[in-house]
């Protein structure tokens, strides 16, 4: 027997519908700005002016402090230079890459990410502007991300502004990936084998056994993929909740069908009965 789930973030429509349906803009009151050559001036202590606004603001809600990325800063200042130099403000240019690989490339790890995009003469009435408007105060206040990235750039006369915010992920190796679901197996009272090269291999086929098989085979596979390591999917804590399997083998692989940068994790874990098993090393945390 076997299941396989997404959870949370793994899925690719998801995604999508969190980097399309959460992006806002304010437009100035004149429409498009002209376009010009003046320098442009990127404004580090005016970005800090707003990460300080933003975590008021969600002090006042009870909420947690967004931590700063400077991976995310990086990517918000680029796509805020490239605001400037067109004159105008969007979330994307011709030829310019999308929200999620723009952070992504510029090395940032995440599992959901809005943006924010300004223009306007003060950097406080940014801020308020952005608090006056739902989708802008929604994307400060969630409760869902973690850090932020701003930057600042003033080009004539005007402050242009992007706050990239996202719900971040921890970058782990592959054994450790493995030593983290194999932590939550035991404590259920299951005990994960050492070897996780079957799992591994199963891992990254969507369906079956990768083949012959040297040992008994297990008896219920679950394959899952998502950015959250804290929990197992429903389908698995059901079985090792039934007292009916008493070893597992857990392996991690390359996630598949993820779209735009986000960073999640695949698994497969291989449940063994008491009639099952033979003797064999076990996992040591």
């Amino acid at each position: 027997m076997e299941s396989n789930s997404n959870m949370g973030p793994g899925r690719k429509m998801r995604l999508h519908a969190l980097v399309l349906a959460m992006v806002w803009a304010i437009a100035p009151a004149g429409g498009k700005l002209p376009a010009q050559s003046d320098p442009l001036l990127d404004l580090q202590p005016q970005a800090e002016q707003l990460f300080a606004l933003a975590n008021q603001s969600r002090a006042a809600q009870g909420l947690a402090p967004l931590k700063w990325d400077s991976d995310l800063a990086a990517a918000a200042l680029l796509h805020c230079r490239r605001m400037a130099a067109e004159g105008e403000i969007a979330h994307r240019y011709g030829g310019e890459a999308d929200l999620s690989e723009r952070a992504g490339k510029a090395g940032a790890h995440f599992s959901l990410i809005e943006e924010n995009v300004a223009l306007g003469s003060y950097v406080d009435r940014i801020h308020q502007g952005w608090m006056d408007s739902p989708g802008h105060r929604a994307n400060i206040l969630n409760p869902g991300v973690d850090h932020v990235g701003i930057a600042v750039v003033a080009s004539a006369g005007v402050y242009f502004a992007v706050a990239d915010y996202t719900r971040g992920v921890a970058v782990m190796s592959q054994t450790q990936v493995e030593a983290a679901v194999a932590g939550l197996i035991r404590k259920s009272g299951v005990a994960v084998v050492k070897d996780p090269a079957l799992a591994r291999n199963t891992c990254a086929i969507d369906h079956g056994l990768p083949g012959a098989i040297g040992g008994p085979n297990p008896e219920f596979i679950m394959r899952w993929q998502n950015a959250d390591l804290n929990q197992l999917p429903a389908d698995l804590r059901s079985k090792l909740e039934s007292g009916k399997y008493r070893e597992a083998a857990v392996g991690s692989c390359a996630p598949k069908d993820v779209e735009g940068d986000f960073t999640v994790y695949r698994l497969a874990v291989l449940l063994y009965s008491a009639q099952a098993v033979s003797p064999r090393p076990f996992y040591q945390p």
